[in-house]
């Protein structure tokens, strides 16, 4: 499998690279709509702001797709939106060559194999982890559970700049824990256009009608892509970050109750880049609050409701990611997620940890003006996938 990836890849023309990449777009970006719906459902009634990115989920599924046979394997591919085994190989090598290529932000991406000291990895696994989502692998004594989780914690801080910390909880390893697949993004980018900080001031941010909490809202006049959707009822607002390849996209409902209907609508796949195509370059009255924001995710329970069930049970048929004759399943999948924006540009980091165990249309107006005082949702893109998003509720 691996050798013929290789030869699938290096006999590529512009047409199939081209293709790989709309490949990529597609599933990723309904990967995230999906997760994104599902991830704010659970936090919609908390009027929690939340930031997740299901982007970074996307390595360790199709790791465990390459790993996995039969239903188990079919599940996930649907799942990341690719047809077969030679593409998600194909896609993931163009996910690392762009990100690569990225200019004026860091974008950094890491991957590592936890190995119980007594199993070994299954070759081919091994092979492809390394080559193409560029894996490093370890073996670690999961009998010291705290120890373990020490250890796998501290790699983590390393890879997000100490923004993602104690992704694993050493009470979730036990006897039956014999691997864990677990990977970091981290971004941070400075504004095209940064916002004074002497121009920050606390405001008034309307959570509803009638509730309000006090932000700092950041103030700038800039030349930015602005927009809005009839269909949506919402303002668009997208800031670029220096090296104009990667930016923070905004859509603010006109109505500040109307937060859970476009979210609602945006669980289509497609509204978002038809009703975004109209979007101008103008000048724009900026206002937009400084925000913070940290989200743990349980995993498992999102990507069961997302219908990507077998790999839990014992269906999962995990017989390429370990030499061994027992049945692997996941048992625990977590992800924490950060994003911090402020008037230099946004930091954004995201970690996930997968345990593996053995069971027993625009009409632009004449005044240009984006006041985000009321609930926004959010997406953190670079070369057009979304790498992180989100929503904000002022707190």
């Amino acid at each position: 499998m691996f050798v013929f990836a290789v030869l699938a890849l290096t006999a590529m023309t512009m047409a199939e690279d081209l293709g790989i990449e709309k490949i990529l777009q597609n599933g990723s970006n309904r990967f995230t709509a999906r997760m994104f719906n599902e991830v704010v459902k659970v936090k919609e009634n908390e009027k929690k702001s939340v930031v997740l990115s299901a982007f970074s989920v996307l390595t360790p599924l199709a790791q465990l797709a390459l790993a996995s046979e039969g239903p188990s394997h079919d599940e996930l591919l649907n799942a990341i939106g690719f047809p077969d085994d030679n593409t998600t190989t194909a896609v993931f090598s163009l996910i690392d060559e762009k990100d690569n290529s990225i200019k004026g932000v860091m974008l950094k991406k890491a991957s590592k194999v936890y190995i119980r000291l007594d199993y070994k990895i299954h070759e081919e696994f091994a092979k492809v982890s390394k080559s193409v989502f560029h894996s490093e692998i370890a073996n670690i004594d999961f009998s010291d559970n705290e120890k373990a989780a020490k250890e796998i914690n501290v790699w983590v801080e390393d890879q997000t700049n100490y923004r993602i910390k104690n992704l694993v909880d050493s009470n979730s390893i036990n006897y039956r824990t014999v691997a864990m697949l677990v990977n970091a993004l981290y971004f941070k980018g400075a504004w095209k256009y940064p916002f004074t900080a002497l121009s920050t001031r606390s405001q008034d941010f309307y959570v509803t009608k009638t509730e309000t909490v006090t932000v700092s809202m950041m103030y700038n006049t800039m030349y930015c892509s602005y927009g809005y959707s009839n269909k949506l009822r919402s303002k668009f607002l997208e800031l670029q970050y220096d090296g104009d390849q990667a930016s923070l996209l905004i859509v603010l409902p006109h109505d500040v109750e109307y937060i859970g209907s476009l979210i609602e609508q945006l669980k289509d796949t497609n509204v978002l880049e038809e009703e975004t195509k109209g979007m101008h370059e103008v000048e724009v009255d900026v206002s937009l609050p400084k925000f913070k924001i940290e989200t743990t995710t349980n995993l498992k329970d999102i990507l069961e409701k997302m219908n990507v069930t077998k790999i839990f049970g014992e269906e999962a048929k995990l017989i390429k990611l370990l030499e061994t004759d027992k049945k692997l399943y996941i048992s625990n999948a977590v992800q924490k997620a950060f994003i911090e924006v402020n008037e230099e540009g946004a930091e954004a980091a995201a970690a996930n940890v997968f345990e593996i165990s053995y069971p027993d249309s625009i009409d632009i107006p004449q005044t240009y003006e984006f006041v985000a005082d009321h609930p926004f949702v959010f997406y953190l893109k670079a070369h057009n996938n979304i790498l992180f998003n989100g929503v904000y509720y002022g707190s």
